[in-house]
């Protein structure tokens, strides 16, 4: 063991300290990214994506080079370590890397546009005297236009600083928004499970209840009150995970 002082880069991360905490940022691998895609000079975006960003997996015409679109989808991926507000364009880019077509390629260029004008974000990690989880939970019922499955999407809280999150595709179609919304809900609460079983371990446990945020009033209501009937019994299983944690 060699102890290489303070830790200032770690697998393209940079690691900045101040007063405060440590600021994380990936400024020299998105200019790689950039570099890659022959992006270096272009115009920055305020925005990652625009309002026509929910794109069918059969409109335009296929890329002429599709590896260099799953290259550059799999390199945002890892951007996504320190730059959370990228991770809803990021999914919606990687739902298509079996079949890239042009209108994808530019939702792609999007995000680098954005990545242009935001080199010098990243992920701050305040030094905080609360000790409570918290996650926010929402989701985007039947959001693709080709299954109509929903998006589930958490964010999870340590006191002040962001630690886990996520944007990801559910795996079957929800036949209400209040069903789509709770699984979303029973995605953050086995996240924040194994989280706060993690600092368990870390010697860092904690103590008070995890708070989950929703912002559907019938998820809200299944999880004070679950009437099992024909309504909700094909949600049971997260029904009665999220009641038993």
């Amino acid at each position: 063991m060699k102890d290489l002082g303070p830790l200032h880069h770690f697998l393209g991360i940079s690691v900045s300290r101040t007063s405060t905490g440590l600021q994380l940022s990936q400024r020299q691998y998105f200019l790689d990214i950039l570099s890659r895609a022959g992006m270096r000079d272009c115009n920055p975006v305020s925005t990652p994506v625009d309002t026509n960003a929910k794109l069918s997996s059969t409109t335009g015409s296929p890329v002429s080079d599709p590896s260099l679109y799953r290259s550059l989808a799999g390199a945002l991926q890892y951007a996504t370590l320190t730059r959370p507000d990228i991770a809803y364009a990021v999914q919606q880019v990687c739902l298509h890397m079996h079949d890239p077509r042009e209108p994808h390629l530019l939702f792609l260029k999007r995000i680098l546009r954005y990545l242009k004008g935001t080199l010098d974000l990243g992920l701050t990690l305040h030094i905080s005297s609360s000790h409570k989880l918290i996650v926010y939970s929402d989701a985007d019922w039947a959001g693709c236009p080709d299954t109509r499955r929903s998006t589930s999407g958490f964010c999870m809280f340590f006191g002040d600083n962001l630690i886990s999150w996520s944007s990801r595709r559910q795996t079957t179609v929800s036949r209400s928004s209040a069903e789509a919304e709770y699984r979303a809900v029973a995605t953050a609460v086995a996240e924040s499970c194994w989280v706060r079983q993690l600092l368990q371990e870390l010697h860092r446990p904690v103590n008070n209840a995890t708070i989950v945020f929703c912002d559907n009033v019938s998820a809200v209501y299944l999880a004070h009150n679950p009437v099992q009937h024909r309504r909700t019994k094909h949600i049971e299983l997260d029904i009665h995970f999220i009641r038993e944690k």
